[in-house]
């Protein structure tokens, strides 16, 4: 164990494994009458000095953002600082997705007309780092200097010298004429991938356990592209361009795929390989909804995935599940403030929460 280079960061994360939320804690949480009540179950655990800080800015849905996020952001700066040599490149390509999802905050605010304000609480920032989790470029400042640029081509232009506006300065011409942020945000998400699994290099040999990782993360965000494509009768051609690829689900099958005569005939033909889909098939029916779709399998690949990184806590897996638990806990926490927000019971909420389930 001593001559590992990840012994020292299991022993770090072991210490602190505690400080994670509970099934019990969620049971509670998801009981709650309201935000309130939340706020205060939440009090004695590490989100307490957080909700705390954020009272003086923030309220409602905003302040639990901003501390759930303070939070998530520490943690996940954490692993990247016990990461050694040899894992940091690839800790610091994995955590730009937050760049990723600020970015994509930033650029639907702006074609929206939302301000700076009604924008910030939603950077996963502990504003005081790098929103981008200190493996990204950007800084809280960058952001709002950005969200102050009068057009998304202005944004495009700035966003150059961070690295990421190669993939966005081809389509300003079709955003010009159709006013659509989608096409922008999934080059971003094309991108970030390439970059991530160009970084999965290998030193020790098990660092195919976090490329399997990857690709399973990668193939569910196609599945569902092709559920929701499907389920809105869009046209192959439509489909293709927003194609992520690098996973196990390979372009060249999806004309065969996509032949299916609807949504349940396509799930039943990628069973196979997804055996979660078909826990969403009744839902659809009755609710015409893809959502049971992302939570079976959200579900079943966070459980499958969390335990057998756990099977190699002498490799950089050990890293990689730190921030799996991170971002299931914050997932979780986000779903309970706004079901709570919105007057969700917790017969419904429960069952959408995975960390009770691990």
């Amino acid at each position: 164990m001593a001559g590992s280079p990840y012994a020292a960061a299991l022993g770090r994360f072991k210490s602190v494994a505690s400080a994670f939320l509970t099934k019990e804690q969620f049971a509670g949480l998801v009981n709650a009458d309201d935000l309130t009540e939340v706020a205060k179950l939440l009090e004695p655990t590490l989100y307490g000095p957080e909700l705390a800080a954020a009272a003086a800015t923030y309220e409602g849905t905003a302040r639990f953002e901003v501390a759930i996020n303070r939070l998530f952001v520490r943690r996940n700066r954490e692993v990247l600082e016990a990461a050694p040599f040899a894992g940091k490149p690839l800790v610091t390509a994995y955590l730009r997705r937050w760049d990723v999802e600020n970015l994509g905050a930033l650029l639907s605010a702006k074609a929206q007309g939302r301000s700076v304000a009604e924008t910030e609480s939603f950077l996963v920032s502990d504003r005081s780092i790098p929103a981008g989790l200190l493996a990204g470029t950007l800084t809280l400042d960058d952001y709002r200097l950005l969200l102050q640029q009068p057009t998304i081509e202005a944004i495009a232009s700035q966003l150059v010298r961070f690295g990421y506006g190669a993939p966005l300065l081809p389509l300003l011409e079709a955003y010009e004429r159709t006013h659509d942020v989608f096409p922008l945000v999934q080059a971003l998400t094309i991108q970030y991938y390439a970059t991530l699994l160009d970084s999965d290099r290998f030193f020790q040999g098990d660092e195919w356990v976090v490329r399997e990782y990857l690709q399973e993360e990668i193939d569910i965000r196609n599945v569902l592209l092709l559920l929701k494509g499907k389920d809105a009768a869009l046209p192959l051609e439509t489909i293709l361009p927003r194609f992520i690829p690098g996973g196990t689900l390979g372009a060249a099958l999806l004309p065969d795929l996509y032949g299916a005569r609807g949504v349940e005939e396509l799930v039943q033909a990628l069973a196979g390989r997804f055996p979660s889909l078909v826990d969403g098939v009744a839902p659809y029916k009755a609710e015409r909804s893809l959502v049971p779709f992302d939570l079976a399998l959200t579900r079943e690949r966070s459980i499958r995935e969390l335990r057998r990184l756990r099977s190699y806590p002498m490799s950089i897996s050990v890293l990689f599940s730190q921030m799996l638990q991170s971002d299931l806990e914050r997932a979780d926490l986000r779903k309970i403030v706004y079901g709570k927000q919105y007057g969700i019971g917790a017969e419904t909420l429960g069952p959408t929460l995975i960390v009770p389930s691990l």
